[in-house]
């Protein structure tokens, strides 16, 4: 049995590596190089960003795989050499307009975020600016090092025998005949399969229009910054006024993001530079004398409430989807490509799997 993985960014890498243990043949497919879109552009903080504000099919999610990702980590460095740096530092949160709800989130969640005096934030975070007044804190929230996950997944997808990466090949089409898949037509050749898999981020959507299908994902542009400060200088991620400041474990601090629908555009701009470095500044004032080491743009995969499309494409025997993850891709990827898994091979599902399937939904 073959399967056709479309699109290696985290989701593609991921479902590639699970799908691989049941499969003969595993292909994926890349239309540039593996992990260079959006999942090299984010944060990679392991947590939606306010998840209390997102519905209960993210937050499933989002627990199983927040669970999963420390000792993922491990696994990969051993596997690959390479460590992914799952980096524990929690994160505050500052001056909230909902607090209270994200509190009653936690309570009906069961999830360490609570309250902390001010003045403990700013023993705790020396670098803080002045002037925020209240916090919620989560201490197990980690980060991840999106650019070295994505080349340790990479790493581990070559000690597979059965799997075969092909980058820079756009696909054409997706090939079907009276309603079952066949495979794929690409721009240097055709590969076969009655399976195939579309983990293609911002891109999926218009790869389903090759079926006449309309999948409701689209480019949202994110633009961040990134300093290179002592290796203590920020101990926790810390975010006010929908910004936030990520520390690496070797002093580099990623400030981001900007949310612009800018269909396919990833140009950087000067407008958003000066917004991201003010709102640096304001979050960490010393950073005004710090350089921008860079400065670079993404492009996530928007879609309804930030649900990802997860499942079988009803009309369409052997189409699968796993995409839609928004801002969300990486802290979601270990659950969406663990629950894509279960459902195309036939095992109990992680998680009820009813609100991700695209039948209900397109």
């Amino acid at each position: 049995m073959s399967v056709i993985i479309v699109g290696a960014g985290v989701i593609g890498l991921l479902s590639a590596l699970n799908l691989s243990r049941y499969m003969d043949e595993v292909v994926l497919i890349e239309r540039d190089e593996t992990g260079r879109e959006a999942s090299w552009a984010g944060g990679g903080i392991v947590s939606p960003l306010y998840p209390w504000r997102y519905t209960a099919e993210v937050t499933a999610l989002a627990h199983w795989s927040q669970d999963f990702y420390p000792a993922f980590g491990k696994t990969l460095l051993e596997l690959t050499g390479l460590d992914p740096q799952v980096h524990t530092t929690g994160l505050y949160w500052l001056d909230l307009e909902d607090e209270a709800q994200a509190l009653e989130w936690a309570k009906a969640a069961e999830r360490p975020l609570f309250s902390v005096p001010i003045d403990h934030v700013y023993r705790s975070v020396p670098p803080l600016g002045p002037g925020f007044e209240r916090a919620l804190y989560m201490e197990d929230v980690a980060n991840v090092r999106n650019p070295r996950l994505v080349k340790a997944l990479r790493a581990a997808l070559q000690t597979k025998s059965n799997v075969r990466i092909v980058e820079r090949c756009a696909i054409k089409e997706v090939l079907c005949k009276q309603g079952c898949i066949q495979g794929v037509k690409t721009e240097q050749e055709t590969f076969y399969s009655g399976q195939v898999v579309i983990t293609a981020g911002a891109w999926s959507g218009e790869l389903l229009e090759t079926l006449g299908l309309k999948l409701p994902v689209e480019p949202v542009k994110g633009q961040m910054i990134l300093y290179k400060c002592n290796e203590d200088f920020l101990p926790s991620i810390v975010m006010a006024k929908g910004r936030y400041a990520i520390p690496r474990k070797d002093g580099h601090i990623l400030v981001g993001s900007t949310l612009e629908h800018a269909g396919f555009d990833k140009t950087p701009t000067a407008e958003a530079l000066k917004s991201l470095k003010a709102s640096a500044i304001e979050l960490l004032p010393a950073l005004a004398n710090a350089e921008v080491v860079k400065h670079w743009a993404g492009l996530r995969p928007g879609s309804p409430k930030g649900v990802p499309f997860i499942g079988p494409v009803p009309g369409f025997k052997g189409l699968w989807l796993n995409c839609g993850h928004y801002r969300n891709g990486l802290v979601l990827a270990p659950a969406s490509c663990q629950l894509l898994t279960d459902l195309m091979t036939g095992q109990r599902p992680i998680i009820d799997p009813a609100p991700y399937l695209p039948e209900t939904r397109l």
